[in-house]
This record gives C-alpha cells, structure tokens and sequence, in this order.
C-alpha cells in the first residue's frame, strides 16, 4: 500500500503516485489508451488495490472512458480524478465540463486543470473560463479548480494566482523537459505550497523518459521537496505499478 497526503488545501486526500494516462497524450490518444478500455481500466483498478485512488485523465487523452469503466468497479467515492481542457472561452469550458460529466459518468469532477498554459498573462487572458470554472465549483460539481503550465512565466504567475487550488508542475532534478531549470522551479513551488496549493509533479523522469536509468534517483528528488505532495507516472502494466509504488514507498521512507 501507498502513502496518501492532503493535496494542499484542496480538501483532497490523495496517494503520493497519481497514475498517468496520458503518456504521450494528444489529439485524443495515449500510449495508456492504447492499450484499450478494459486493459487500461484493469491496471487503474489494479494499482487502486495497492493504493493509488489519485488518476490523472485529459480531454486531449482520450481516455476518460477508460477512466469512467475503472470508476465502476472501485466507486466514485474512492478516487480521485484530475482532468484538463484546452479550451479557452467560457462557453467551451461550459461545453467541456457538461460532456467531461457525460464521458466520465460521474455526477462531479474532482479536480479541472486549464491545461497547457503558455502566457505569463494567463488570469487576464482566461477570465472566461475562470469565471465559469468557479461557478461550477460553487454549484459542487468541481471539487478544485487548477492550472498546467509550459512555460516558466505562466508558471510564476500561478504561485500568487488565489482562484488556482492545484498545480501540476512540471518538476525533475536534472531540469529536462521543464519551464526552467529546478534552481528556478523549485522556489516557485515552494512558494505555491506555502499559499495552500495542492501541488503535484509531472515529467518527474524527464521527457520521454529520458531519466528512467536512474528512478529511483528521480522519484526520491520530486519527493523530498516537502512542497510536492504528489506525483504523476503514465504506467503501462502490473510490473511498472509494482515498481513505482516500491520506489514512492522507499523514498517517502528515507
């Protein structure tokens, strides 16, 4: 079993490894939807029993059905789903969420992500879908609210942005596939945390796997910043579960 941690103050409690499917995910394809909707749907079911109730979805993914057949067999209580859009007007966003619902099969999303931000002026530029975002959080139907970032001044902007409840933050010590180096990330991150954001880290094994000779090495520097609560892999069978949870376990342990 796994580790789980308030995501911020989010109000969320989530594993220490969030399971990735959208290892590379876009125009609605991953390498984790690939592999089908009942295969893909076992493995989240699979990696749930060990502990992982925290799933990391995307409308660029293409694999919220997968998701939403998981869903059925562990309850919609008993995980908690991250997804994106890349929409980037209110009534789309609107759109999105309404079909996200549809797709998903669940009366609630746990968490939404304005996904891909590239400008530092993102709050002024995304007022729209801002505002919509938060209307569906004071109706209940999303739990928090959030952002993902590809470029380092968008990412800056986001540590003094209040309406942002999570972060995932693009984080690994080698500062490969990154916003910036980690010299520069790190305090950035640090300073998200300290306002109560729910951070979790994304490329923690470079892009493209670039760090993956070396895991371990990568798992324990994304998890010994105290300000990263948790942390996405995009996870293709039983034996990469396993050895994840081994390797979060080992480095939440020294």
């Amino acid at each position: 079993m796994i580790d789980q941690v308030d995501l911020g103050l989010s109000g969320l409690q989530v594993s220490r490894l969030c399971f990735g499917t959208g290892t590379n995910g876009w125009n609605k394809r991953s390498n984790q939807g690939d592999l089908g909707l009942e295969r893909l749907a076992y493995l989240l079911r699979y990696a749930h029993e060990r502990g992982v109730n925290f799933w990391d979805t995307a409308d660029q993914y293409g694999t919220h059905p997968h998701v939403a057949r998981a869903l059925e067999e562990v309850g919609r209580e008993e995980a908690v789903i991250t997804t994106k859009t890349t929409s980037r007007t209110g009534p789309e966003v609107k759109r999105d969420v309404e079909r996200f619902l549809r797709e998903l099969r669940t009366e609630y999303l746990d968490i939404v992500l304005l996904h891909c931000l590239t400008e530092a002026g993102w709050p002024t530029l995304m007022q729209g879908p801002m505002e919509v975002l938060s209307r569906f959080k004071e109706q209940g139907v999303i739990r928090a609210l959030g952002v993902s970032c590809h470029d380092f001044g968008a990412f800056r902007t986001t540590a003094h942005t209040p309406w942002v409840d999570v972060v995932l933050a693009r984080i690994n010590y080698a500062g490969q596939a990154m916003d910036a180096g980690p010299d520069e990330v790190v305090p950035v991150i640090e300073a998200m945390a300290a306002a109560g954001k729910g951070i979790y880290g994304m490329k923690v094994v470079g892009g493209g796997g670039a760090l993956t000779g070396d895991p371990a090495k990568a798992i324990r520097f994304v998890l010994g910043l105290p300000s990263v609560h948790s942390m996405v892999l995009g996870m293709m069978d039983e034996t990469q579960i396993e050895e994840n949870i081994g390797l979060v376990g080992e480095a939440v342990a020294v």
